[in-house]
């Protein structure tokens, strides 16, 4: 009896690469707005009296409700409901929350009974940085559900083909997002601003990317029309071949994932590395400012822009690289090194040298770093975790790592705020009223760089496990 042979969808590289690029869209959307104010901390400090403490929990707001368990549910969603649902779902929490911080830092919000009323109650933080931050905190739920759902998505797809450098690809998509925010965030500040607020406003950076967040929306809606089918012609396979449904997920399996030694170190490593990578982000432009004397907040994200575009651009290699050779334990640890590497540079010889060269090389240095770690870390996540519970296995992981995304930028904001207050450079700009603060940033990058130095150490011991128990992270994804 001849069998009949499915075709999948999936076989297609076109039909694989721009399910790709569709859900790749909707993160690259995702990341400009996650750090469109980034390059406007000095802005937003004068325009709603923001003090870095503030900023820094209005940049946690992003992860509070992921801490508080969102983000558990948001993997039993996913494995229980599927790609199509959760990732629709998260793209409109993310449109959602955009539109709450939009009007959160308006003008017209400010003149609102309810800012009077947010002003009255926990009066060291603004009625606006409150409403930023509620939306934030739901954008921030969209935002990491849609990680775990495009992560899972990309596993399908390219499951025994091109899986980490599809994995490279969607990670540098996204990060030239983050490279597009800081080239641009400023320019929209004053241009846009002007044209349509009448005058530089931070609120036209973000009117613009909330309404990039809509269009992702669009995008991933194509996707699904595409997902739809390659799941009925995966049901066609599975009867042609008469094999039964993958054993459905159950919730009970939640502590299979945490009762995993190896699970732990992934996400120790993985919440470890990010603490010193994303909450950087947010201070990084500030940083350059202050270390470079006092350059403008233009000149200064036209510095740190290059940081994610050069991880955008060795992370396909990367990807194609483990793919095809391995060697992903190896990578987690040279990843880690380059972290240290770089804060203590930027904590030490870059305030004495000046150098604007040093900054760059730095930054580009910190890009190669941030290639190399992610590049490994996420397409090991299927070698070691069943794939039933594959999404909540990547949920769990980025809880671990939204904990520290959670903390890090509060410590981080008062840290800075607390170690430069018998800063004479800081009290007298303060007392002038000057646009300007020229805070010392030596103690935050200290803090940064001890995250990588313990980073560094879980990535030695995980690539002793590999070696113990065999888990395949130094083997190639494509099998011959």
């Amino acid at each position: 009896m001849t069998e009949k042979v499915v075709k999948l969808i999936n076989d297609s590289p076109a039909a694989r690469w721009t399910a790709l690029i569709l859900i790749a869209l909707m993160m690259f959307f995702g990341y400009m707005f996650v750090d469109v104010m980034s390059p406007l901390q000095s802005m937003i400090e004068a325009e709603r009296s923001w003090g870095p403490s503030t900023f820094g929990t209005y940049a946690a707001g992003e992860y509070i409700l992921n801490v508080c368990g969102f983000l558990i549910i948001a993997g039993i969603i996913l494995d229980k409901c599927g790609i199509r649902f959760t990732g629709t779902l998260s793209a409109s929490l993310m449109f959602v929350g955009a539109c709450i911080k939009f009007v959160g830092i308006s003008d017209w919000f400010q003149t609102t009974g309810l800012n009077e009323w947010l002003n009255s109650w926990w009066i060291t933080m603004p009625g606006s940085a409150k409403m930023a931050a509620l939306g934030f905190m739901i954008f921030g739920c969209g935002c990491e559900m849609a990680g775990i759902t495009v992560s899972r998505a990309i596993a399908k797809w390219f499951e025994g083909k091109e899986m980490a450098l599809a994995m490279g690809l969607e990670m540098a998509i996204a990060r030239v997002g983050v490279f597009a925010i800081f080239s641009i965030s400023p320019w929209l500040a004053k241009t846009l601003g002007l044209s349509v607020f009448g005058k530089e406003t931070v609120v036209a950076p973000v009117a613009f990317c909330t309404v990039l967040l809509l269009i992702g929306l669009i995008f991933f809606l194509v996707f699904c029309v595409l997902d739809r089918k390659f799941d009925k012609q995966l049901g066609e396979l599975s009867a042609n071949n008469g094999s039964e449904s993958e054993e459905e997920f159950k919730v009970s399996d939640v502590g299979k994932i945490l009762s995993s030694q190896t699970f732990w170190v992934v996400a120790l490593l993985c919440v470890l590395y990010y603490s010193a990578i994303f909450p950087f982000q947010r201070y990084g432009a500030n940083m350059l400012q202050c270390n470079l004397d006092g350059i403008t907040p233009q000149q200064a994200s036209n510095i740190f822009r290059w940081f994610p575009i050069g991880a955008a651009v060795i992370t396909p290699f990367l990807g194609n690289f483990l793919d095809r050779k391995g060697k992903g334990a190896t990578m987690l640890i040279f990843g880690a090194l380059l972290l240290i590497v770089c804060h203590l540079v930027f904590a030490f010889v870059l305030p004495a040298t000046r150098s604007h060269f040093l900054a760059y090389a730095t930054i580009v240095i910190l890009g190669v770093s941030f290639a190399l770690v992610p590049a490994a870390l996420w397409p090991s996540v299927p070698k070691i975790m069943d794939p039933r519970y594959l999404g909540s296995a990547y949920s769990l992981i980025f809880w671990v790592q939204n904990v520290g995304l959670c903390f890090v930028p509060m410590l981080i904001g008062s840290v800075l705020q607390s170690s430069n207050a018998n800063n004479q450079a800081v009290i007298d700009a303060k007392a002038t009223g000057a646009e300007f603060i020229p805070y010392d940033y030596t103690i935050p990058l200290i803090i940064f760089a001890s995250f990588g130095v313990l980073a560094l150490l879980i990535a030695l011991y995980l690539k002793v496990m590999d070696s113990k128990k065999h888990l395949g992270l130094e083997e190639p994804n494509i099998k011959k």
